[in-house]
């Protein structure tokens, strides 16, 4: 019989501990479909004493995580510590060096520095692993690796943060600001309580990076994705996207356009019949648009303990069963130099809003500036208010460039008449 697969655990985390309660729990069904038991044999954290829901006590026990590294009883380290350098980073080269597979959730890492890992990984002969990076317990790259294989991918966006979507979602539901929603997040333990790599797109814009690398054959390029988060989302500006038919979604989209790579993370009004408008709360989605299967989306918890290491021990199977794809679908040395497009190219259409002195001669100011910049209106909501106070505005705009449009709010803005910085969101036809 194949001897098992043995599995060191760097990290006992809400997904390390996760990790080590799904091969438990499901011990022999795994031996069944991996074709070879899998055990742990040694683990690295901090609290040797802290109950994890799982027995651990026939495990060796290493202080140093990078000891995993070396230790002869370890055949695939899984590295759950997180951050995209440090030790995390020191573990994954030192495993792949010490001819080890490594399996990873940390989308960071592999956002920063997967083509080196990858690199190294192909030229050891093992396995770079890292499934759980992306949108938890959806199986996204799998099925862009594997089961798209057969497509010329164009497009991939979707709802890549459970933080911001439970945000927008309770938001949209309740009325409530932003801040006391997040503080309520914050509670509930879906935001942490530093939150600010998920509500300002960081999060997303990493998962993103690397979903455009796998889509579009190109090299992990972090830097070029344009990322925008939802502290400026208010409950007025989800009231007016329902009236005008739209959903508000912090997406991530990345577009192979034939002339480049477009990478951005940002709050998107999409159709209310959109089914991606549908996703709520702190559940994720994914779409990708191939020129053979049109569009097919994936939706699920997008993090968590059970999720996230389910797509851990995914990855751990496909090792023990042997197959060893290039976690990027290609080899590394194939990858695609980034070609980026910039933000300013990006043309779309536009919702914006701000408050006026209503008083003769605004909305010819207004005209003005956008006439100047090539922006044309589509249409417009204006509200009346009692004499003296500002007037909201809000208006949507036929399709413009992303340069024209930020000259010309930058424009509108500088207006005397104008009492608030003026508001824009991007629509998206989805």
């Amino acid at each position: 019989m194949t001897a098992p697969l043995r599995v060191g655990i760097a990290g006992l985390g809400t997904v390390g501990a996760g990790t080590a309660r799904v091969l438990a729990a499901h011990r022999d069904e795994i031996a069944r479909r991996a074709g070879r038991a899998i055990d742990i044999t040694a683990v690295s954290a901090r609290d040797r004493d802290k109950d994890r829901g799982v027995d651990l006590s026939a495990v060796k026990w290493l202080d140093d995580p990078l000891a995993l590294a070396a230790d002869p009883d370890v055949d695939v380290v899984a590295e759950l510590i997180g951050g995209a350098d440090g030790v995390a980073k020191a573990l994954c080269e030192a495993a792949i060096a010490s001819g080890k597979h490594v399996v990873t959730a940390n989308k960071a890492l592999i956002a920063h520095h997967g083509q080196a890992l990858a690199t190294a990984a192909e030229a050891r002969g093992v396995a770079l692993a890292f499934e759980a990076a992306v949108a938890g317990g959806i199986p996204i790259l799998k099925g862009l690796r594997e089961g798209l294989a057969a497509n010329a991918v164009s497009r991939v966006y979707g709802i890549l943060n459970g933080t911001c979507n439970y945000i927008l979602t309770e938001m949209r539901d309740t009325g409530r600001e932003f801040a006391d929603v997040l503080a309520e997040a914050q509670a509930e333990g879906y935001a942490e309580a530093d939150p600010s790599f998920d509500i300002d797109g960081v999060d997303a814009a990493h998962k993103l990076a690397i979903l455009a690398a796998l889509a579009f054959g190109t090299q992990v390029d972090f830097k070029s994705v344009h990322a925008e988060g939802i502290r400026h989302v208010s409950p007025v500006d989800l009231a007016y996207a329902r009236e005008l038919g739209f959903g508000i979604k912090l997406l991530g989209i990345a577009t192979n356009n034939g002339a480049g790579v477009e990478q951005r993370v940002h709050p998107c009004m999409v159709p209310l019949d959109a089914p991606i408008n549908h996703v709520d709360g702190v559940f994720n989605a994914v779409v990708a648009e191939g020129d053979f299967v049109d569009r097919v989306q994936m939706e699920g918890r997008g993090a968590g303990a059970g999720p996230t290491a389910s797509a851990v021990v995914a990855d751990i199977i496909d090792i023990a069963r042997g197959n060893m794809v290039p976690g990027f679908a290609r080899p590394a040395a194939d990858l695609e130099p980034p070609r980026p497009v910039p933000m300013s190219a990006h043309k779309g259409c536009y919702y914006l809003r701000f408050e006026v002195v209503d008083k003769p001669g605004v909305f010819a100011g207004i005209a003005q500036a956008l006439g100047r910049h090539n922006v044309s209106m589509e249409s417009i909501i204006q509200r009346a208010r009692d004499p003296g106070e500002p007037v909201p505005v809000v208006m949507t705009t036929h399709d413009t460039l992303e340069s024209d449009m930020t000259e010309a709010v930058a424009a509108i803005a500088a207006l005397d008449a104008v009492v608030m910085t003026p508001r824009i969101i991007r629509i998206e036809d989805l």
